[in-house]
């Protein structure tokens, strides 16, 4: 059983600027007294590909921590923009987690939605395709050309098989230009005027995660994530409103 249960995160100051801090005004309940502190952390989600880049915001230890219900407001500051780079638009997480002797016993995140005033990222992706279908028809129209301006070949009775050498000259060709295109679809670059982005935090529709961790030292509770298996047995994240302990 678990001795500290969070009963609710309130996100506070919430839509605001992105540089201004975090603000979470954290509800637990601890059912025991506890023999050392808990570690709270704020972590921001850099880029989904990249679980490295994960970025502490800020941790803090809390205690003593008497038993009954305890409330305190933990405030981190915002990411720096140097570390975000072109990833600071757009939807991305942040998390609220809280450790007992190195062990996370839970884990709250949040989806977050920076946005940057006069800025709509729709309108690149309406650029590439317009781009894209200027290029095709540019294609088509050198291939026309081509075609007409070639003179006529007798025609070969049987075709014969292309060999080593001139498929992989072929495809060698094939792949250059494929990189070359690619690398005209690739989106603008964003000049981000920091003052303009605004953060919103989805504060409705947070994720809990929990995880059993021995509370004691003769506790042996296996340290194991709280999931669910959907129908086809792959493991999957609790929501809040299958939780015990509710998450406004």
């Amino acid at each position: 059983m678990a001795l500290v249960n969070v009963n609710n995160i309130a996100v506070l100051n919430n839509p605001t600027g992105f540089q201004n801090p975090f603000s979470f005004e954290i509800t637990f309940e601890c059912l025991q007294e506890l023999e050392d502190d808990l570690e709270w952390k704020v972590l921001y989600v850099g880029k989904a590909a990249d679980c490295n880049s994960d970025l502490v915001l800020d941790e803090v230890l809390v205690g003593p921590v008497p038993v009954g219900i305890n409330k305190f407001i933990l405030e981190a500051d915002p990411p720096a923009q140097k570390a975000l780079g072109d990833e600071l638009l757009g939807v991305t997480v942040v998390l609220v987690t809280c450790s007992y002797r190195e062990r996370e016993f839970v884990r709250v995140g949040y989806y977050v939605n920076n946005m940057m005033e006069g800025y709509d990222p729709n309108d690149d992706d309406e650029d590439n395709n317009n781009e894209s279908e200027n290029e095709d028809g540019n294609d088509e129209n050198n291939t026309a050309t081509a075609n007409s301006e070639q003179p006529k070949q007798p025609q070969e009775k049987q075709q014969q098989p292309m060999d080593e050498d001139e498929s992989a000259s072929a495809l060698k060709n094939n792949e250059e230009e494929v990189k070359e295109k690619s690398k005209k679809k690739k989106k603008k670059k964003i000049v981000i005027e920091i003052s303009k982005v605004t953060r919103q935090i989805l504060a409705d529709k947070p994720r809990v995660t929990k995880f059993p961790i021995p509370w004691g030292d003769n506790d042996n509770t296996a340290d194991t994530t709280t999931t669910n298996n959907n129908e086809d047995g792959d493991p999957q994240t609790i929501p809040n409103d299958e939780e015990d302990e509710k998450i406004i």
